[in-house]
């Protein structure tokens, strides 16, 4: 049987990073119309690929941290275009380069000055990045273009704020006590509160959830159905610079969210009154740092419950 022509993308990351890929995979989908579009990416995130209705087959790639996958198990013949949404070179670029594809569409580097691409810029939303890749090479992409269909599923909490505390870094994790502050004030104003993390964050939640038994916990790392579901029928969603954020974003739930050591201007939502992005403008931190980022110490619960009180689209209990 013989294949059909095929577009490999790479971005063999984490949640809020495919999130922010969106407005690039569908302008790929619109300028491959015949083509079958393989994401390379981890496995865990199948569901929310197939949401995009831009990715027709996900090829199971990690790395761990931000690292590049050693290898991909691509199979058939070589892809007619692959498409570099991973990084910026030169490491990437080897690895779709192995596959011997058609076209490479990816940013230029020294290390691989065979690929003809657009000139890196560090400072710049990651949303706009990777459309003005394309751009360049002459695929029409729009950065707004990032809103997912309603998840079928009801929600385990309607109605509910969603506070999210844990993160992949402690340098973009706000202090649980914090967060059970916000909880405690947000409960005794009569909100509902639904309270959620990811695998290996039980620890977080229950230190937070300990001294409020009325709090909906959500253990163990919801499956993504079941997490997108309550983020779209949630009357807001707190959390910190993570995957999360970017689901409230993708599902236009109204949100407060907390950065530190990365600016809102590279990661943060589009501008608007739906999302509010917490941040005291600073130097530069460490994303991936192994403490609580300086910059994102300087919230207090005060900021963001005003942030929610003051928030003109999340609802009054």
């Amino acid at each position: 049987m013989p294949w059909a022509p095929r577009v490999l993308v790479l971005r063999a990351l984490g949640l809020g990073d495919l999130l922010t890929g969106v407005p690039a995979l569908r302008a790929l989908r619109r300028a491959f119309p015949g083509h079958e579009t393989v994401l390379a990416a981890p496995a865990q995130l199948a569901e929310v690929a197939a949401a995009t209705g831009a990715v027709d087959t996900l090829l199971p790639a990690s790395a761990p941290g931000r690292a590049v996958p050693v290898r991909l198990d691509w199979p058939g013949p070589p892809p007619e275009v692959a498409v570099d949404l991973h990084g910026k070179g030169p490491s990437s670029h080897l690895l779709l380069r192995r596959l011997r594809p058609g076209r490479l569409l990816a940013f230029a580097h020294p290390g691989t000055p065979e690929v003809a691409g657009p000139e890196w810029t560090a400072d710049e939303h990651e949303r706009a990045r990777w459309c003005r890749l394309l751009e360049w090479y002459g695929i029409p992409a729009d950065p707004g273009d990032l809103r997912l269909p309603a998840p079928p599923d009801p929600s385990p909490a309607p109605g509910a704020i969603v506070v999210h505390p844990g993160a992949d870094s402690p340098a973009r994790r706000w202090p649980a006590e914090r967060y059970a502050t916000v909880v405690r004030e947000l409960l005794r104003r009569g909100h509902r509160v639904a309270l959620t993390g990811g695998p290996g964050e039980d620890e977080l939640l229950d230190r937070i959830a300990a001294p409020v038994p009325e709090l909906e916990v959500f253990r163990g790392g919801l499956p993504y159905g079941r997490l997108a579901a309550l983020v779209a029928g949630a009357a807001g969603v707190v959390s910190g610079d993570t995957g999360i954020a970017h689901l409230a974003v993708a599902y236009g739930t109204p949100s407060v969210t907390l950065f530190g050591p990365v600016s809102p201007r590279l990661w943060g939502p589009p501008e608007g009154t739906r999302h509010v992005a917490l941040w005291h403008p600073g130097p530069p931190g460490d994303p991936h740092g192994r403490e609580p980022d300086p910059q994102l110490l300087r919230l207090r619960p005060a900021d963001v419950l005003k942030a929610l009180s003051d928030h003109p689209e999340v609802s009054r209990p």
